[in-house]
C-alpha cells in the first residue's frame, strides 16, 4: 500500500487551529511546560487507565501544537499492540519501533515526516511477540537516548496501564506521564489503579488530562497531580 492509497485522518488543531478544542490543547501543552519548570519535559510519556479514553488523539493534537511552536518534535508510537499513528498520519507502518528494537533497523530508516511542518512520526512496525521485552530492553534506551539529542520534544505512545505492562516499563525510562482519562466514561477507580501502578515504578505524573469534559467542549482539561 503506497503512503497515497492511506486514509488520512484529521487531526484537529492542524484541521482547525482556531477552534475551542484545539485551543484547549495548546492550553494543556502550556501546562505541561511549566508543570515543574526545575525539571525539562524533553520526553513526555501519553497513557491511559484503559482503552477509549482518548490517549492516541491527546498525544497527536499535543504533537501538533508542540511543532507549531516551531520545536523539532517527534511522535515515537509505543503501542504495540493496537498502534493508530499510521492510520492518523496516512503513513505506511512496514517499517517502524519494532524494527529498531529487534535490530532490524536503524533510526534513520524508520523516521518519517509526516504532513506537519516540524512533526516526524516513529510508527509502530509490525506488531512483535513480545512488546514489553522489547520496549524493556537496551536498544529502547539507546533509542531514546538518540531522539533526545535530535529532537526538542519526544512524545511516546504506549498501551493503556491496566492492560498491559508496556506502559509501566516506558514510564520508568521518561521524564514525565501524562494520564488521560475520559471525564464520561472512565471509572476513578481505574485511574486510581493506574495511577498506583505508575507511582510503583518511581514514573513521573506530571499530570492528567481529563477527556470529554463538557464545560471544555469535549477538549482535554489538565489536572496537576500531587505526588506526596
Amino acid at each position: 500500500m503506497s503512503r497515497s492509497d492511506l486514509k488520512l485522518r484529521p487531526v484537529v488543531a492542524d484541521a482547525n487551529p482556531t477552534s475551542p478544542i484545539s485551543e484547549a490543547y495548546r492550553t494543556l501543552r502550556t501546562n505541561l511546560q511549566y508543570a515543574e519548570t526545575d525539571r525539562p519535559l524533553q520526553l513526555l510519556m501519553v497513557t491511559s487507565a484503559g482503552p477509549k479514553e482518548g490517549k492516541s488523539t491527546t498525544i497527536m493534537n499535543l504533537a501538533v501544537t508542540y511543532a507549531q511552536m516551531e520545536k523539532r518534535t517527534i511522535l515515537v508510537d509505543a503501542d504495540l499492540r493496537k498502534p493508530t499513528a499510521h492510520f492518523t498520519f496516512g503513513l505506511t507502518n512496514r517499517t517502524g519501533l519494532s524494527h529498531v528494537l529487534s535490530g532490524q533497523a536503524d533510526l534513520r530508516e524508520v523516521v518519517k515526516e509526516s504532513r506537519i511542518p516540524g512533526l516526524d512520526v516513529m510508527t509502530s512496525g509490525p506488531i512483535p511477540p513480545n512488546p514489553s521485552e522489547l520496549l524493556g530492553s537496551s536498544r529502547m534506551d539507546a533509542l531514546l537516548d538518540q531522539l533526545r539529542e535530535q529532537y526538542d520534544i519526544v512524545l511516546i505512545d504506549t498501551p493503556p496501564v491496566l492492560a498491559v505492562a508496556d506502559a509501566q516499563v516506558v514510564s520508568s525510562k521518561s521524564d514525565g506521564v501524562l494520564l488521560v482519562v475520559n471525564a464520561r466514561t472512565g471509572k476513578r477507580q481505574h485511574a486510581i489503579k493506574a495511577r498506583n501502578a505508575l507511582q510503583f515504578v518511581q514514573a513521573r505524573i506530571v499530570g492528567i488530562a481529563l477527556n470529554q469534559t463538557a464545560h471544555r467542549d469535549a477538549g482535554p482539561y489538565y489536572e496537576y497531580v500531587d505526588r506526596t
